[in-house]
C-alpha cells in the first residue's frame, strides 16, 4: 500500500514522521475552499469518497482528485476518514463528506485518526477554540440521520473560527445544523469531563498488561462552562512521537478517556457486550477475548477481528505473548518431571543389572586378593577399599579385634558382621593381599545407591538439615554405618542409619567405604 506523492496524505505522513502536525490556520486554509469545491460536485449529483489520498496538496494549491475519490480507499488512515455509512463500498453524499472533512481536520490538528481511542482535540492541542471543538463534534456524529448535510454551512463555520486564515466562502443562509437536530452525544469525540458543571464519572483504568507501559494521568481543570469546556493542561513533557512505548502509552490513555459502551465482541457465535474500550482491554488481558474474535464498533457500524483494530491489536498481541510464555513454562516443567521419572527408572534397572552381574561373578572375585589402600573420588563421593596387609610375618594374616571371620591366608576375605559404625567396620577389617586380587567396583556403583536419597523421606528429614553418611559395604549390605546431621539430631541420625542398613548395594567380597552428603536447602 503506497502513498501517492503530492497528496494531503503524503504531507500528513511526512509531518507525522517528524513529530509535527498542521496548525489551525494551515488546516482552515486547506479545508474551507475544499468544502466549497466538494459542495459543487455533490450539487452535480456526484457521490464521493473524500479522504487525504484523494486531495491534491502542493502547499499553495488544494483540490479534490475526482478519480481518487471514486473508489473506497485502501490505507487504514484514509478509511478512518470515510463516513460509517460509506465504509461498505457505497460512495457518500454531502452528509458523508461533512464527516470526512471533520475527520481530515481532526487528523491535521492532532495527528491521530478518528475512531476508537481518539482523544478530544483540546486534550491534544489545549489552545484550540471551544467553537472549533463544537463544530467537530457535530461533523463527527456517527449516525448520518443526526449529522448536518450542508458543506457550505460547514465552510462558513470553519472560516468564522479564524477569519484571516482562509478566503471567505460564498454566503449561506443555512446554519451548520441545516434544519437537522444534531445530537452531539452521538459524536465520535469522547465526552467532556464536565457538562454544564455536572461531573461525568471518569472512565475505568485500563489493565496494565505485562509488557505494556503504565500511563500517568495529567490533571486538567475546566475554566469555563458550556457543552465543550476548555481544559488547561500542564505543559507536556518532551517526548519522542516515534517511540513505540510512548505511542502505546498514548493509545492506552486515549482508550481510557472514552467510557461509552460501544463495542460488541462475537465469541462462540454469540454477541458479548456492549463494552467500553477499557472493558474490552480487561477481557483481552484475562484471555476471555482473543485477537481472532470479531469486534464490532456500534457507533461506526464497522466490524473487524480484534487483531485488525489498530487500537486493540497491540494489547491482543501482548496478551497472546504472555499466554505463550506461561504455556511454554508448563511444557518445560512437564518435560523435567518426565525426565526425572525416566532417570529414576533407568537407575533402578541399572542397579538390578549390577546386582545380577555381581552375584554371577562373586565366586570368581572371591579368588582374588589385594593388600593396598586406595581412595577413589567419583562425582563428589568417595569409596575406600580397605585392604590392610595382615601378614606381619610373611604375608599371612588373621583377624584383628574380633571383627573379622575367616581371615586372610586361606584365599578367603574376612567377613564382618553387621551393626557396627562405619569407622568400627573399617578398623576391624584385615585382609591378606596378593597381586591377583580383582578390581573394586567403582565409586558410582556404591554412591548411586546412597545418592538417591529417597530413604530420607521415611525419616522426615527437614530441608534445612545437612546429613552426612559413611557406609562400610561388604557383599551387598552396609555392615557399618555412621550418620551425622547439622544441626545435630540423634533421632534423625538413628533413623537414617537404619534405612541405610536396609539398602541393597552392589555385591563385592571386599569391604568398601562410601561417603555422601545431602546439603541443606
Amino acid at each position: 500500500m503506497s502513498i501517492t506523492p503530492g497528496t494531503l496524505r503524503a504531507e500528513l505522513e511526512a509531518r507525522r514522521a517528524s513529530g509535527r502536525t498542521f496548525d489551525l490556520r494551515e488546516s482552515l486554509s486547506v479545508l474551507v475552499p475544499l468544502c466549497t469545491e466538494i459542495q459543487e460536485l455533490h450539487r452535480e449529483g456526484k457521490a464521493l469518497f473524500v479522504h487525504p489520498s484523494a486531495i491534491l496538496y502542493t502547499g499553495s494549491a488544494v483540490s479534490l482528485l475526482e478519480d481518487k475519490a471514486e473508489g473506497l480507499p485502501v490505507l487504514p488512515s484514509d478509511r478512518a476518514c470515510i463516513a460509517p455509512e460509506s465504509r461498505k463500498g457505497t460512495p457518500g453524499d454531502a452528509r458523508a463528506s461533512v464527516f470526512s472533512i471533520g475527520s481530515i481536520l481532526y487528523e491535521m490538528l492532532t495527528g491521530g485518526s478518528v475512531g476508537p481511542g481518539m482523544k478530544r482535540p483540546t486534550d491534544v492541542v489545549p489552545d484550540l477554540p471551544a467553537s472549533l471543538e463544537m463544530i467537530l463534534g457535530k461533523a463527527l456524529v456517527a449516525d448520518a440521520k443526526h449529522r448536518p448535510a450542508d458543506l457550505g454551512a460547514l465552510a462558513q463555520a470553519l472560516h468564522n473560527v479564524a477569519p484571516g486564515a482562509s478566503i471567505a466562502p460564498p454566503p449561506t443562509d443555512a446554519g451548520l445544523d441545516d434544519g437537522v437536530e444534531v445530537d452531539v452525544a452521538m459524536s465520535l469525540i469522547p465526552p467532556a469531563t464536565t457538562t454544564g458543571g455536572v461531573a461525568i464519572p471518569a472512565a475505568p483504568r485500563a489493565p496494565n498488561i505485562p509488557g505494556a507501559p503504565a500511563v500517568q494521568a495529567r490533571p486538567a481543570a475546566p475554566v469555563n462552562d458550556g457543552p465543550f469546556p476548555i481544559a488547561v493542561v500542564k505543559a507536556p513533557e518532551v517526548r519522542n512521537a516515534n517511540d513505540p512505548t510512548q505511542r502505546l502509552a498514548d493509545l492506552k490513555a486515549a482508550l481510557e478517556s472514552d467510557p461509552r459502551p460501544r463495542y460488541v465482541v462475537i465469541k462462540d457465535g454469540m454477541d458479548h457486550g456492549p463494552f467500553s474500550a477499557v472493558e474490552v482491554l480487561q477481557q483481552i488481558a484475562t484471555g476471555n477475548f482473543l485477537g481472532e474474535n470479531p469486534l464490532r464498533d456500534s457507533i461506526l457500524n464497522e466490524e473487524r477481528f480484534i487483531k485488525d483494530w489498530e487500537q486493540f491489536a497491540p494489547y491482543a498481541e501482548q496478551a497472546k505473548l504472555n499466554r505463550d510464555i506461561k504455556q511454554e513454562k508448563k511444557n518445560l516443567e512437564a518435560v523435567v518431571v518426565a525426565e526425572r521419572k525416566g532417570t529414576q527408572y533407568k537407575a533402578l534397572i541399572g542397579l538390578a543389572v549390577i546386582g545380577v552381574l555381581g552375584a554371577g561373578f562373586a565366586g570368581w572375585l572371591l579368588s582374588v586378593r589385594g593388600s593396598k589402600n586406595e581412595t577413589k573420588e567419583v562425582q563428589g563421593d568417595s569409596v575406600v577399599a580397605v585392604e590392610v596387609d595382615a601378614g606381619l610375618g610373611k604375608g599371612k594374616g588373621g583377624p584383628a579385634g574380633g571383627g573379622a571371620v575367616g581371615g586372610g591366608g586361606g584365599g578367603k576375605y574376612p567377613v564382618l558382621g553387621g551393626g557396627m559404625s562405619c569407622e568400627g567396620a573399617r578398623s576391624k577389617y584385615i585382609e591378606d593381599y596378593s597381586k591377583d586380587a580383582p578390581p573394586d567396583l567403582s565409586a558410582g556403583s556404591f554412591g548411586n545407591v546412597l545418592n538417591r536419597g529417597n530413604y530420607l523421606n521415611s525419616c522426615s528429614v527437614p530441608p534445612s538439615t545437612e546429613v552426612s553418611i559413611c557406609a562400610a559395604v561388604q557383599n551387598g549390605r552396609a555392615v557399618g554405618v555412621t550418620v551425622t546431621s547439622k544441626p545435630s539430631n540423634p533421632g534423625i541420625n538413628s533413623c537414617v542409619a537404619g534405612q541405610v542398613r536396609a539398602l541393597s548395594f552392589p555385591a563385592h567380597p571386599r569391604l568398601d567405604v562410601t561417603h555422601t552428603t545431602f546439603a541443606a536447602n
